[in-house]
């Protein structure tokens, strides 16, 4: 059953992980590790840029998925990327949100927890539609679980798994316009 988040809750969880970020930077200055703050302060400047990029595709339900992943999904570790910064047209994002949310549903189910199991979404809008890449990195320890999940139809998702292995999946997902984008 999907948590239902209300503002205040938000704001705690992004409050509570900007002072773990701030508490890692003081923590490399205290210790005189200049260098290594300097990588934290970039890597949150890049995680921020996804961010308003994922925000203005304006698909809120996706983007909210993906934001409250990691406070919701302990045993993987999201990040996400948007290639390009460009206007997209309307798809089922309803479809897409409720596939993806049973995939991390899958995933929790499928993994061993307490590793270092990584998740890459990889979203690159195109002419005709919005093509996602999913990368994990991990330890499955319930393969025929996750591959009985991937291997049924989903609507208007075109899903290809490029790979599956007790370590890695890759997957590609498209999904079309609901409407054909003017040139």
């Amino acid at each position: 059953m999907e948590k239902d988040w209300d503002i205040v809750e938000v704001l705690r969880h992004a409050r509570h992980d900007w002072l773990n970020r701030l508490q890692l930077i003081k923590g490399n200055l205290d210790l005189n590790r200049i260098d290594r703050a300097k990588e934290v302060i970039d890597e949150i400047i890049i995680e921020t840029q996804h961010e308003s990029k994922l925000s203005n595709l304006k698909m809120p339900l996706f983007a909210s998925l993906l934001l409250k992943s990691n406070w919701e999904n302990p045993s993987f570790k999201l990040e996400y990327e948007v290639l390009h910064d460009q206007k997209v047209d309307q798809i089922n994002e309803e479809l897409l949100t409720k596939w993806s949310s049973h995939l991390f549903t899958c995933l929790n189910e499928t993994i061993e927890a307490f590793q270092e199991n990584h998740l890459s979404v990889t979203i690159d809008p195109e002419s005709k539609g919005i093509r996602f890449f999913f990368d994990f990195s991990g330890i499955i320890i319930k393969s025929e679980v996750l591959t009985e999940f991937l291997s049924k139809p989903f609507g208007l998702l075109d899903i290809v798994v490029k790979d599956l292995s007790e370590s890695e999946f890759a997957l590609e997902v498209y999904i079309p316009y609901q409407k054909s984008r003017k040139s």
